[in-house]
């Protein structure tokens, strides 16, 4: 590559920087502290508004930096991602809150492909909609995108679907459960709210609002769904095969390995053992949270409104249906199996 390319890609990845940069600025605005909208998700937001609006007056030469940051530094991104989770923490809640989640993540992805299909919905969309609401929405459409190689708008319509509806289940988890409609105890309640929630930051915004008692149990349990991303994102890879087709040289068929999704684990074993102080984790968070960031905005700047059209109003009705789905079967795992298991 010659040094005018890698100039002009090094000026895409900084654009993206400067980008999420903006994004951690509003993040930090009261406004979206209460609604709990990660830098990932302004990211995102922002990155459409570019591509809506002064895409066609920067430079063209740029589009290979802003590709690197929605390929290359996602990936590195989603293995950081690791250093939020340990073992212990799995251990902690119990055998309960993980069956639970398994069921809620099987049901949620295989149902909600099948469903969409049945809708005659995109495949990817589909997919992505279902991963991002069974697991822990827009970091898991990130790995699933980046395991299938959608098109960038089909990850950015799924991403919306699971905000709007994950920020919904956010305000009203816990009206229902300081109404008592719901009448769980602290620790089912958590599992619920946990294994139901679609992104992290809406698990940690409803737990805090509801007490720090199910504030734990929701963080915990939602953090053993992100565990999850790791064996969705290797059936996903052998899935997408099957779907294409394609063989190697040998005539065998030829499966896109997510080696990120094996480094993420390898980062989670390692951080159980506990070997960094507590201040340099946070950082490395901190620093993951920045370069996810950065991966959203290139996401979003390779999407225009026309592709949403494009895309219908379908993604958002499978979507509606996956929360539903999620509120009432969720509900009735937490109550009648969390007391048989526990």
């Amino acid at each position: 590559m010659g040094l005018k390319k890698k100039a002009d890609k090094y000026h895409g990845i900084l654009f993206m920087a400067l980008f999420a940069c903006a994004a951690f600025f509003i993040g930090q605005a009261q406004i979206m502290r209460e609604l709990s909208f990660s830098p990932l998700i302004i990211g995102i937001v922002l990155g459409m508004a570019y591509a809506n609006t002064l895409r066609s007056h920067l430079p063209s030469e740029w589009t290979p930096g802003i590709q690197y940051c929605s390929k290359r530094i996602l990936r590195l991104g989603i293995i950081l991602y690791g250093f939020r989770l340990t073992f212990q923490d799995v251990m902690a809640v119990g055998m309960a809150a993980i069956v639970v989640d398994l069921i809620i993540v099987t049901v949620t992805i295989i149902g909600g492909y099948w469903l969409g299909r049945a809708m005659k919905m995109d495949r990817d969309i589909a997919m992505l909609t279902s991963v991002g609401s069974g697991i822990c929405g827009a970091a898991a459409v990130l790995g699933a995108e980046a395991t299938l190689s959608t098109k960038p708008y089909k990850t950015a319509v799924a991403v919306a679907t699971v905000v709007i509806f994950g920020t919904i289940a956010m305000f009203i988890y816990p009206v229902l459960y300081r109404s008592g409609a719901l009448g769980l105890e602290p620790r089912a309640m958590g599992i619920y709210s946990g294994s139901t929630l679609h992104e992290v930051a809406h698990a940690v915004g409803a737990g805090n609002a509801m007490g720090e008692e199910i504030a734990g149990v929701a963080i915990i349990v939602k953090m053993i769904r992100v565990m999850l991303l790791v064996p969705v994102l290797i059936i996903l890879g052998w899935w997408a095969a099957s779907k294409t087709g394609k063989t190697d040289k040998g005539g065998k068929r030829k499966v896109a390995v997510p080696w990120f999704a094996f480094g993420f684990l390898a980062v989670i074993a390692f951080n159980s053992f506990n070997l960094l102080p507590v201040g340099l984790v946070n950082w490395i968070n901190e620093f993951d949270t920045f370069l996810l960031t950065m991966a959203m905005c290139a996401l979003g700047a390779e999407t225009s409104f026309d592709k949403f059209k494009k895309a219908g109003a379908k993604p958002f009705v499978l979507a509606a249906c996956l929360f539903a789905w999620l509120m009432g079967g969720g509900y009735l795992l937490a109550r009648y199996l969390v007391p048989l298991l526990s």
